[in-house]
């Protein structure tokens, strides 16, 4: 196991943008981890965005991944500790709009489709299908 080094002005940096934030809160809130087609059903962004900002949080120290066959799996790191009282201020923001209710309503829908607890059937958005072909 490889091991991560928190970056704290990148945490900060990582925390500046809606979608990261939308893709954070939802792993804080649901405490699993999830392949990159998840998110693009879940959060309803293209495959090519969400990919660039998986890599900006995990080059902050804040997702882990595991590649598994085709699949690879992101996660947020826990360690070091004070990244709990970090992620509880993620999940405490304000759902004024109702974005971050609407990517958790359709992340668990999404989950709803693993197999053996894995993604198995790839992107299922119609609008973002073609970009996987």
């Amino acid at each position: 196991m490889q091991s991560i080094v928190v970056q704290t002005e990148a945490v900060f940096q990582a925390l500046a943008d809606e979608t990261r934030l939308r893709i954070i809160r939802l792993m804080v809130v649901t405490g699993d981890e999830a392949c990159l087609c998840e998110l693009v059903d879940s959060l309803l962004e293209p495959s090519y965005k969400l990919s660039r900002h998986l890599k900006i949080i995990r080059q902050a120290g804040l997702l882990s991944s595991q590649k598994e066959g085709r699949w690879v799996y992101h996660r947020l790191v826990m360690e070091p500790a004070y990244l709990e009282s970090l992620y509880a201020t993620v999940r405490a923001l304000p759902d004024s709009n109702e974005t971050y209710s609407g990517d958790l309503k359709r992340f668990r829908e999404r989950l709803c489709l693993r197999e053996g607890g894995r993604c198995q059937i790839g992107i299922q958005s119609e609008e973002f299908k073609s970009e996987a072909g």
